[in-house]
């Protein structure tokens, strides 16, 4: 995957076409009228998605993006699909993250909800990653039982990502999670052979601290909390994080605030404190 290449030209004229600024979300994110899954998008059964290098992109920088899909998150995706991402791959374009590709990935609550994790592909072209952002299925479910499945993205990027970048130059990934609940504590062996299927990996049941030291040992792993309706950050997120625990008041700033975290990190830097979000040390 990532063989193409993100052109900011084509994807304005392909965006006004489709009618992403326009048109309802339910008709963007078609997924939501079936109420269902998109197939391909299934992680019962993946072994490993792979974001290797090309011709085309030499030095492959893997990101990994996984929205939380329940209840208030959803008009998230609908801001990435209508401005926040071609906002995102234009910064790290004009920033010398040239051979950037994403992987989206959703999440929900494995102990309530049908579908809590949902997996793409890992792409670089525009086409491409506006087929997998649309392709995701805003279930719009969790539960009251205080958290979101978060620790699967986590678990899904220790265990089922490969990247050329890592394994062959010692590289590592970005990982972003995007929500505005607490992260739920456990996750049990039995959630995960429902998710994985016969690929699942791992005995026992999995702490969401022992998942984000493995999560860690291949990606810069970020968290975004998005502050509104009420839903202030949980203190438990900046125990697990610390400086890379993000909070915004502006949901159209997650774009914004992805690519200077990826920017200012690539570069050995210290995040722009003029940036949207408020940095926590």
């Amino acid at each position: 995957m990532g063989y193409s290449y993100y052109s900011l030209h084509d994807r304005t004229i392909r965006s006004r076409a489709a009618g992403y600024s326009t048109k309802p979300i339910d008709e963007i994110f078609a997924q939501s009228v079936e109420r269902k899954i998109h197939q391909s998008m299934n992680p019962r059964g993946v072994v490993y998605r792979e974001c290797k290098d090309s011709n085309s992109h030499p030095n492959s920088t893997p990101i990994q993006l996984y929205l939380d899909v329940t209840g208030s998150m959803g008009q998230i995706p609908h801001e990435l699909i209508k401005t926040g991402l071609p906002t995102l791959m234009g910064s790290l374009i004009q920033n010398g993250v040239e051979d950037a590709s994403l992987m989206f990935g959703a999440i929900g609550d494995h102990e309530v909800d049908r579908f809590p994790l949902q997996i793409g592909q890992f792409e670089s072209g525009d086409v491409e990653l506006d087929m997998w952002l649309t392709r995701t299925y805003l279930e719009g479910g969790g539960g009251g039982n205080a958290g979101e499945s978060y620790l699967l993205a986590w678990y899904f990027a220790a265990y089922h990502i490969w990247t050329d970048a890592f394994q062959n130059r010692n590289r590592k990934g970005f990982l972003f999670t995007i929500g505005d609940e607490p992260c739920l504590k456990n996750l049990p062996i039995s959630a995960l052979n429902e998710i994985m299927g016969n690929t699942t990996l791992g005995i026992g049941n999995n702490s969401r601290e022992d998942l984000l030291i493995a999560a860690q040992k291949k990606n810069h792993v970020f968290h975004i909390h998005v502050n509104h309706g009420g839903r202030f950050c949980d203190p438990d997120w900046k125990e697990l994080l610390g400086e890379r625990l993000i909070q915004i008041d502006d949901y159209t700033q997650v774009a914004k605030a992805i690519a200077d975290q990826v920017i200012h990190t690539n570069k050995g830097l210290k995040p722009d404190k003029s940036a949207p979000g408020n940095i926590i040390l």
